[in-house]
């Protein structure tokens, strides 16, 4: 993968046991060749490695270290979605071997098959030219990948008990809520100002799909010409529910030129570029795409960056309770306020 994606030696403590992992692929996989593992960068959930074994390029999938949330990070769940979703869906990566025996790495982990390409975050790739024309085709790009998987027959594909569409949004608003008061540290008035208007302004659950949870430009790998989208990385959050709420997580990661320092700060990819779509834009896309009306994008919006919030808030409580030392997650605690004030914003404006 280019694009600031290259893999490179594990970090450390994130080492993987070498001798028990070739025995299993040799076992798994038949014949035997020796590996060589290196880890890509970035995340702060579920760790992804390339493993190369004689000729051959694989990915491998594990839970953090020391996590005891096993559902926050079912390996085994995420397999089973993407050995569904592939044959139908052709972003999807194909999974090639499961382990669920600790004995081999004290955790299950899976196997998929490396997709290579481009992936954009936050800066320009080197050699990579964003003119006008390429940066509103990447935009139409993205959006429409989505649009094509909320299109996916899951049920037909066999996932239809993955989730339980019905009563989506409300348990997503109250779910969040909760998790917010359980992770509370600092007195930030606009949080709980923002939880109570999306608790009292959720519309009706709309038809439900397959929904990725986490859909932007660093989990989305083009081909080297930036003419399509080859695949889509990190499923672990994938589930049965509201498009519209998963089009409403996406568009809380799009950094406008025009938001607050604070918002791009925070921002994953390059929206802020010029010629890249506005918000608005990104909905209207969505919309025609899918054949499916936004009547309360503000809504979808404001609970994106919510649900962006609380999550930046777990992580930083864990580092106010010393759970970590990381000093990345120092900082997290302004990213809460910006991501507040930014669904405030939007909310008093009326739109995106």
């Amino acid at each position: 993968m280019s694009g600031g994606g290259e893999p490179r030696p594990p970090r450390a403590g994130e080492e993987l046991p070498i001798g028990p992992l070739t025995a299993w692929l040799d076992a798994t996989l038949g014949g035997h060749a020796p590996l060589e593992i290196l880890q890509f960068p970035g995340g702060h959930s579920n760790l992804t490695y390339l493993v190369r074994r004689g000729g051959d390029e694989l990915v491998l999938r594990r839970p953090p270290f020391g996590s005891k949330v096993k559902s926050a990070h079912d390996m085994g769940r995420e397999h089973t979605v993407l050995s569904a979703l592939a044959p139908v869906y052709a972003q999807a990566p194909r999974p090639i071997a499961l382990c669920r025996d600790d004995a081999v790495m004290g955790c299950t982990f899976y196997l998929m098959e490396r997709r290579t390409g481009v992936i954009l975050r936050k800066d320009v790739p080197a050699g990579v030219s964003l003119d006008a024309a390429t940066a509103r085709r990447l935009c139409e790009l993205l959006i429409d990948a989505l649009a094509e998987l909320h299109a996916v027959d899951f049920r037909a594909a066999g996932l239809g008990d993955l989730g339980r569409p019905h009563g989506y949004v409300r348990r997503q608003v109250e779910g969040w809520t909760e998790r917010y008061h359980g992770s509370r540290t600092d007195d930030l008035p606009g949080v709980l100002e923002v939880a109570a208007w999306l608790a009292a302004h959720q519309p009706a659950d709309g038809a439900p799909a397959l929904i990725h949870n986490d859909w932007k430009f660093d989990n989305v790998i083009f081909d080297d010409g930036l003419t399509r989208v080859v695949g889509v990385l990190d499923w672990e959050m994938a589930t049965v529910g509201d498009p519209l709420m998963d089009l409403g997580t996406s568009v809380s990661y799009w950094v406008e030129a025009g938001d607050p320092q604070p918002m791009h700060m925070l921002r994953f990819g390059l929206t802020h570029l010029p010629a890249m779509m506005s918000r608005r834009e990104v909905v209207a896309r969505y919309a025609a795409a899918a054949g499916r009306p936004v009547d309360d994008a503000v809504f979808y919006y404001a609970y994106g960056l919510f649900k962006t919030a609380v999550v930046a808030q777990q992580i930083y409580y864990r580092f106010a309770t010393g759970l970590t030392r990381d000093p990345r997650f120092a900082a997290f605690i302004h990213g809460v306020r910006a991501l507040c004030e930014q669904a405030q914003r939007a909310i008093a404006a009326g739109t995106l």
